[in-house]
């Protein structure tokens, strides 16, 4: 069975949803920011503060490289779509879902920009951000599902209903 993966902003709700689509769908649950921190042993925004955007950017190819499953609802991170080898690799044996939330929704969502560990320039707005990945993520993804005003176990739905 192919795994769903899902791609989107910090903050669209990649793990919450993530969670609670594997309790709903029987399947397990990975998270690429923790292989990160795992292989890494270090926090995301450490590794950002003292390697570099571009050296994050590495381990983050390295962890999607290293997936190996079936039948896992897999959250990425944000930049996760930068690696192209990464996300090829993630789409042999997955579909992509792109959870997408609107500027003023993430705005509201990231209070915590400055320590969450997003693969960013110091002083980058989000409008910023989203105008750097939009393309990468409609690219990759198979589904695009609208995540604004939308509870998560209803972002749940909406997802089985777009794979089944």
């Amino acid at each position: 069975m192919k795994n769903i993966v899902l791609i989107g902003m910090p903050g669209a709700g990649k793990s919450t949803v993530g969670v609670l689509l594997a309790k709903s769908m029987g399947y397990d649950f990975l998270d690429t920011d923790l292989i990160i921190q795992s292989q890494q042993r270090s926090k995301l925004q450490k590794i950002i503060d003292e390697q570099g955007i571009e050296a994050f950017l590495k381990c983050e190819e390295q962890a999607l490289l290293s997936v190996d499953c079936e039948k896992t609802i897999i959250a990425t991170g944000g930049s996760a779509i930068f690696s192209e080898k990464g996300m090829e690799h993630l789409k042999k044996n997955g579909v992509c879902v792109y959870l997408r939330v609107d500027e003023q929704e993430l705005i509201r969502r990231l209070r915590n920009i400055k320590t969450r560990g997003i693969a960013c320039k110091k002083g980058e707005t989000v409008a910023q951000i989203i105008a750097q990945r939009e393309a990468y993520y409609n690219r990759y993804a198979d589904i695009t599902v609208e995540c604004e005003n939308t509870a998560a176990e209803d972002v749940v739905g909406k997802i089985i209903e777009f794979i089944e």
